[in-house]
């Protein structure tokens, strides 16, 4: 989950390498995965609205729902 992320993400910004991933778990079955972009690529990650990063955790939600888990996607600058 943590990989597509990122590779979701190198792929939006302008600086990929400053795109770094964390990953806690809450629980057996919380996943937390911090996204940390550089502060120029903040809005990028966003989006328009936020269409982006809901777009993000969609398909990240459906990734952990297949693995019987729940994952959280926070974005940091």
């Amino acid at each position: 989950m943590e990989e597509f992320i990122e590779y979701i993400a190198k792929r939006i910004v302008d600086h990929p390498e400053n795109v770094s991933i964390e990953t806690r778990t809450s629980n057996e079955n919380k996943m937390i995965i911090s996204l940390r972009v550089h502060a120029e690529d903040v809005g990028k990650v966003i989006g328009k609205k936020g269409k982006t990063a809901e777009a993000m955790r969609t398909l990240l939600s459906a990734i952990a729902s297949k693995e019987h888990q729940r994952a959280i996607l926070e974005i940091l600058d």
